[in-house]
């Protein structure tokens, strides 16, 4: 017998989750949102084609609302025509884009909304605490958000006087009205990085992002292995960084650097400067993974291990972007087909309420 779902009256906030394939993390995941409180919401899971158990999982919270995502158009990336879907069934005057992998602390939703109105903001978006097991996981996300925090520092991103725009796709908590005027995610439908996309659309039309770590609101583990972890960031690190190839060369001039001062010195013991000079250049590049809040370990594992599989993932992704083949979830996307990147001017074109 089908279980009757009882939805708010007037939701404050519409909780739209896509999922593809997310048997292994869904459950958390909404378990820690059925549980918010104080405030009216709802929760939209929208089922991305999936082929293992997600859509059952889904359905055991009688509160949430399981509906399927569209048939892929021709051209859209399969996470834009999702949260499409859902944000067409949406009721909620706040609508707040999180992926299956997360997992929100007690009361966080509501505080985020008090954050958002509190500050004027149209758009808030949390980088979320990254929960790392495996050992690539623990070396190389210290890098990756350490350049991220360099490239987009969040101060600037909440600036309305700095073109700087992001957002982190795992938390992105949208007005409404906001979203329907510049076209929400239909008008970015063939940008593979759809939050940095978003968010450039709601700043380039006057209106106000903040953007922050939120260690405190919600955590999530991205990858969970090697193979996850190569493709994801194959999949955006080419987007993220106007000169990848520029930025693997540094980063592994800087990781080098250490190395070749100990060689000088085991080549002559008596100059004892070289291994001052060694321990100081890796003291650094271990500084410079500070930014990523991670803890001391991983930023060691970071400066040792992190830098040069970073610069292997930057030409990794360079080269599929340039050869025009991303796979990503069993679906393979050309980049070239999309019309903007991250590193373009973007006018988005207003396609009114998307319900």
């Amino acid at each position: 017998m089908a279980t009757t779902k009882t939805l708010p009256a007037h939701p404050q906030v519409s909780v739209i989750i896509p999922a593809r394939n997310e048997e292994a993390s869904l459950a958390d995941c909404l378990q820690s949102l059925t549980t918010q409180s104080g405030i009216a919401f709802e929760i939209i899971v929208v089922d991305d084609h999936s082929t293992d158990r997600t859509r059952q999982i889904a359905e055991s919270f009688p509160s949430v609302q399981v509906i399927a995502a569209a048939p892929l158009p021709a051209g859209w990336t399969g996470k834009n025509n999702a949260v499409t879907t859902g944000a067409r069934h949406a009721r909620g005057e706040w609508l707040l884009f999180t992926d299956a992998d997360t997992v929100h602390l007690p009361g966080s939703l509501a505080r985020a909304l008090t954050e958002a109105q509190q500050n004027g903001a149209d758009l808030l978006s949390y980088s979320p605490e990254q929960i790392a097991v495996t050992f690539w996981e623990m070396a190389t996300l210290p890098v990756v958000f350490a350049e991220l925090a360099r490239q987009y520092s969040p101060s600037k991103v909440s600036d309305p006087a700095s073109p700087i725009a992001a957002a982190n796709g795992q938390y992105i908590l949208i007005r409404r009205e906001t979203y329907d005027a510049v076209g929400g995610h239909a008008a970015i439908a063939v940008d593979i990085l759809e939050d940095v996309a978003l968010a450039r659309a709601v700043k380039t039309s006057g209106r106000k992002i903040r953007f922050r770590y939120a260690a405190d609101a919600v955590r999530t583990r991205m990858y969970r292995n090697y193979r996850q972890l190569r493709d994801g960031w194959t999949k955006n690190l080419a987007l993220l960084f106007p000169n990848p190839g520029w930025l693997a060369v540094k980063i592994l001039t800087l990781w080098l650097l250490p190395w070749a001062t100990l060689l000088l010195f085991a080549a002559n013991p008596r100059h004892w400067w070289w291994s001052a000079l060694g321990a100081l250049a890796f003291a650094r590049n271990s500084g410079r993974l500070r930014r990523a809040n991670f803890d001391l370990a991983m930023e060691f594992l970071g400066a040792l291990f992190g830098m040069p599989m970073f610069a292997y993932l930057l030409l990794r992704s360079k080269r599929a972007h340039a050869n025009g083949s991303v796979a990503w979830k069993g679906r393979t996307y050309d980049p070239k087909e999309s019309p903007v990147n991250k590193f373009t001017n973007h006018t988005p074109t207003p396609a009114g309420r998307l319900s």
